[in-house]
């Protein structure tokens, strides 16, 4: 764990993210403080972003040199499940806002620490909430009224047969708390529920008995819907919605994504109707990503996530303002009008091809020579096979050629990955 030093902020909870338009300057006393909660490549945006806005920034993960602790002023490791450590380290730092950003996090604590004073983006409830597949499917079936897949939930493997034998095969197996196909798994037939049954109650996010059986969608197009709570100017809080983002997935993880989807009018107004009844349920402010499917012109909703999602890494090409900008310029309490103008762009991840200490990575040269063309390493420290290491993105006249052009750089890159092979980080004399 990294020292804090001396907190510049007086003892107690947060000042929260009004008033509004009035910044300060990080490590001397009068800077807004985030403390984020998860350091990965999302996390790491986020904290650039913010940082742009004069924020000061303090990056807690569950192991060191995370990607957004290389970029934060501070860090810390700890267990996030565990509550103690994590009320420990708000205290220690008293953030001005609390910005959860993946789903290993004590969501209980979060709510006792908002109910204590503290702040939480976007809201403690909400953010216990969408990292429950239950409580936000059920939120989005029976408060918010949009359609859904059929579902159902078991807590042992005789319950996972038989709620998987009432909705039919193929059905999918998910872990009640994950996120990006963690713990998940399709299911053709009977014989296949107990691995995954124990696929599911094992390797989510946070283990649980408990899992989730969904109804096998087949659908046209799987979508995200990136939802930005945040103010207007008048100071009012304000739902927008930005243009769809197409994505695929060979197996069960984020693997590319575009934007704009190629969707009909009447689908992208159903999209956004959906998303603005589910984010309005849940309040707060922030980036939501909300995914979809599309099935001829029927939306059904599938899940949330409350902070920026990874699919929105196309933005950083397709829009003026990226889903990582608008995050933390919602979160500081700056106003926006929009939605964003954008221009046809792609992103395709970069994935480790083995396990390994330190990667390095070649082929940039080659992958630069495209017009268009950005790529992202991540900065992970370590790799294991098919982890997200970086991503490229693409612009060009349209979708599909964005889409050639990101997968090929992703590809020129992921084939000269290289491990150093050391545990030890290296030190290096320029």
């Amino acid at each position: 764990m990294t020292p804090p030093g001396d907190p510049p902020h007086a003892p107690g909870p947060s000042r929260g993210v009004l008033p509004l338009g009035r910044f300060g300057t990080p490590l001397v006393g009068s800077a807004r403080r985030l403390l984020l909660l998860g350091s990965g490549e999302i996390g790491r945006e986020v904290a650039i972003e913010a940082m742009r806005l004069g924020a000061e920034v303090v990056a807690v993960d569950r192991y060191e040199n995370a990607p957004a602790m290389q970029v934060a002023h501070r860090s810390h490791v700890i267990a996030m499940t565990d509550g103690g450590a994590l009320r420990a380290v708000v205290e220690a730092e008293r953030p001005d806002v609390i910005v959860p950003e993946i789903e290993q996090i004590d969501t209980a604590e979060l709510v006792r620490l908002e109910s204590d004073g503290w702040t939480v983006v976007p809201n403690a409830e909400a953010t216990r909430a969408t990292m429950d597949r239950e409580r936000i499917r059920r939120l989005a079936a029976e408060i918010a009224h949009v359609p859904t897949s059929r579902f159902g939930f078991a807590d042992s493997l005789n319950d996972a047969r038989s709620v998987a034998e009432g909705l039919g095969f193929p059905c999918l197996f998910k872990s009640i708390t994950s996120s990006s196909g963690h713990g998940m798994s399709r299911v053709n037939s009977l014989s296949e529920v107990e691995a995954a049954y124990r696929e599911a109650s094992t390797s989510g996010r946070v283990a649980n008995p408990r899992v989730m059986v969904e109804e096998f969608v087949r659908f046209d197009h799987e979508v995200t819907v990136l939802t930005l709570r945040h103010f207007g100017a008048s100071g009012r809080t304000v739902t927008t919605t930005m243009a769809p983002i197409g994505h695929s997935r060979p197996g069960t993880l984020f693997h590319e994504s575009w934007q704009p989807a190629d969707l009909p009018d009447a689908v992208v107004e159903s999209l956004d109707r959906t998303a603005k009844a589910v984010t309005d349920q849940l309040g707060g402010i922030g980036i939501f990503g909300v995914e979809c499917f599309v099935r001829g012109t029927e939306v059904l909703f599938s899940e949330v996530s409350p902070r920026p999602h990874d699919t929105g890494f196309v933005t950083i090409a397709s829009q003026a303002n990226s889903e990582f900008a608008l995050h933390a310029r919602a979160i500081l309490g700056l106003p926006y009008e929009g939605p964003e103008p954008t221009q046809p762009a792609a992103a395709h991840v970069i994935l480790a091809p083995s396990s390994g200490w330190a990667p390095s990575f070649d082929g940039a040269f080659e992958a630069f020579a495209t017009p268009g063309v950005r790529l992202q390493f991540f900065g992970k420290p370590e790799g294991f096979h098919d982890r997200r290491l970086g991503v490229a993105v693409a612009r060009a006249e349209n979708v599909t050629k964005a889409r050639a052009r990101a997968e090929a750089a992703a590809h020129l890159v992921e084939q000269r990955i290289e491990f150093e092979g050391r545990r030890d980080p290296v030190a290096r004399v320029s």
